[in-house]
């Protein structure tokens, strides 16, 4: 009998963004955007994480949070450009993450609000120690990280199936 492999989801919203007249899928990251960037690519190192494959939202202000946070990893991974991240509910995002391959263990995904709370929320089924609660109160601030285990294949990733073993935001 196989070992069971832990897969771990890693899902990182994007910086803070300006608000202009660009559209909303052009906008850039604002400074406090810029500078979180790099810092939650810190925490990602700092806590041990090496994503195999990155999903990244094809908005400027995923692309150039990922663009920031990625050289502070110990390694690169292959990153995709999905344009199904931008504004996916999380039964969308649950049907995109049906799809990835069982070769892959930790996959990051970068992309938006409401989106990323609501898939955390929905996937957390048994949360360690207050995380839930907590990540509830903050509402999922830009440039968070909440961090979720499970056992079972990425084709039956469903409500309820995972562990929130870690959330973090930016100090500000």
């Amino acid at each position: 009998m196989a070992a069971e492999i832990t897969h771990r989801l890693i899902l990182l919203r994007h910086g803070k963004s300006e608000w202009s007249d660009a559209d909303d899928h052009e906008r850039p990251l604002a400074e406090q955007g810029r500078k979180d960037a790099p810092t939650a690519g810190k925490w990602l190192a700092g806590a041990g994480i090496a994503p195999d494959v990155a999903l990244c939202s094809t908005a400027a202000r995923c692309r150039e949070t990922w663009k920031l946070a990625v050289p502070e990893l110990s390694q690169r991974p292959r990153t995709v450009y999905e344009d199904r991240l931008y504004e996916g509910s999380p039964g969308e995002l649950i049907a995109l993450l049906n799809e990835t391959s069982d070769d892959v263990t930790n996959l990051l995904v970068v992309g938006h609000n409401p989106g990323m709370h609501g898939l955390a929320d929905a996937l957390a089924g048994d949360p360690e120690g207050d995380l839930l609660p907590r990540m509830t109160r903050s509402g999922f601030p830009t440039a968070s990280i909440a961090v979720l285990t499970f056992q079972e294949s990425w084709k039956a990733v469903e409500p309820g199936v995972a562990r929130l073993v870690s959330f973090w935001s930016p100090a500000r």
